[in-house]
């Protein structure tokens, strides 16, 4: 550290104020060692695995670094194997590939850019969506024989599975649910687009928030899957144990992907890349490699909505009052009474009281700020499931723009930007 410091003294004389920042030791209060500004002093090249997190590496966290050495900052994003999660988890949907654009994709996922001129074919829709609702039919078991409910496999498969995680708003999604049945229960006779969805993963032990929101889904779940009012109009699923063979179960068997992260904060999952790689459609913020799928498929042919990183930050500058957003928004405010009042709690009134009390005071992943553009766009994703020739296009286009996200290509961007390696 004291020899990293004099060359920065040397390169910025005076400015004590960097030194101090850029310390691999932390002086304020109890000394620590900052272990993100080891990482970055001891490496030649730092990622930030999707264009987004690059970016907002250099520009926020590690400024004062990239000050120093512009030159070992880049981006490769992250990618997934298409071996895995197309070919072994969803043979039904490679042998479809396979018969209309060839068997190339399998070794050179960029092959997959053929599919986008066939999406409109009426045919491979229909082929498509069989493939599709034989996935569904399959999960669709696996829940009755888990949790002995039956599901609708002809509904839409809505399915958020990641970490449990606040920033990764499982909480919004729930927030959505809990509307989407009040007013179920409000107009039960209107023409609603049945919906199954789907919640798995896994919170760190400690992490009482976390379990918190996964017991007002399974509370949510039993209220809601037991109420005649609704029926197969609405059902929630939360699947124990979640791991690697469950998601390749889950996977291929959703038409939905959830990815609402609030901006900013995903650096790049990789769950997004391998829903949209199976043939499922996309509700995500503008955040991670959500950015570059979009960008690669055509930002029409995925749902976004919410608050972008910049506005994010502008809002919370401003000073951020998630109350304004409740007292503008009666479905809003509809759901956050009925939780915190107990209507999911089965005796147990103040049972997630404070979990809605905090996100009226504090709420830091803006939830509240974007609920009704959430909303807005759920009803968009009825819609065109209901046209199921406009959805099965939109789903093709979604594999279509996917050849850019195989670990063929991040291992290859690895090989010559990091470790100038010789091609083989």
């Amino acid at each position: 550290n004291a020899r990293f410091l004099a060359d920065v003294r040397q390169r910025f004389p005076g400015d004590d104020a960097r030194v101090a920042r850029v310390s691999l030791i932390d002086e304020g209060g109890e000394r620590r060692v900052r272990m993100a500004h080891v990482a970055v002093v001891a490496s030649h090249t730092v990622n930030g695995v999707s264009a987004l997190h690059s970016d907002l590496m250099v520009q926020t966290l590690f400024a004062d670094f990239a000050a120093l050495w512009p030159g070992r900052f880049t981006n490769i994003t992250n990618g997934v194997t298409p071996r895995r999660w197309l070919a072994q988890a969803n043979p039904g949907l490679a042998a479809l590939l396979d018969a209309r654009i060839g068997a190339g994709w399998r070794r050179d996922l960029a092959g997959l850019s053929a599919l986008a001129a066939q999406a409109g074919d009426a045919a491979l829709g229909r082929d498509f969506l069989a493939v599709k609702q034989a996935s569904k039919a399959r999960l669709a078991a696996h829940i009755q024989r888990e949790l002995g409910l039956a599901v609708d496999h002809t509904a839409l498969f809505d399915v958020q599975i990641k970490r449990i995680h606040e920033y990764k708003r499982q909480l919004l999604n729930l927030l959505h649910v809990v509307a989407r049945y009040q007013a179920i229960v409000a107009n039960p006779g209107a023409a609603w687009q049945p919906r199954v969805v789907v919640f798995a993963g896994k919170a760190a032990s400690a992490y009482v928030a976390a379990k918190q929101i996964i017991r007002l889904i399974h509370d949510v779940a039993r209220v809601v899957n037991s109420d005649p009012r609704v029926g197969d109009s609405l059902k929630l699923v939360f699947l124990p144990n979640y791991g690697v063979s469950l998601a390749e179960l889950i996977i291929p068997a959703a038409d939905l992907s959830e990815q609402i992260s609030t901006a900013g904060t995903e650096a790049s999952g990789t769950g997004n890349m391998k829903f949209a790689l199976n043939g499922a459609c996309t509700i995500g913020t503008w955040d991670g490699a959500n950015i570059e799928m979009a960008q690669a498929m055509g930002e029409q042919h995925m749902f976004v909505f919410g608050h972008r990183a910049d506005e994010v930050a502008q809002l919370k500058a401003l000073g951020y009052d998630p109350k304004l957003y409740v007292e503008q928004n009666l479905a809003l405010r509809g759901v956050l009474d009925a939780i915190a009042g107990g209507a999911f709690s089965h005796g147990e009134r103040d049972r997630h009281r404070g979990l809605v009390q905090s996100l009226l005071q504090h709420d830091p992943y803006l939830l509240l700020a974007d609920f009704a553009g959430y909303v807005a766009a759920q009803a968009e994703v009825d819609r065109v499931f209901a046209d199921r020739a406009a959805w099965a296009e939109r789903a093709l286009r979604n594999i279509a723009g996917m050849g850019f996200f195989s670990t063929d290509r991040t291992i290859d961007e690895y090989r010559t930007k990091v470790w100038a390696a010789p091609a083989r």
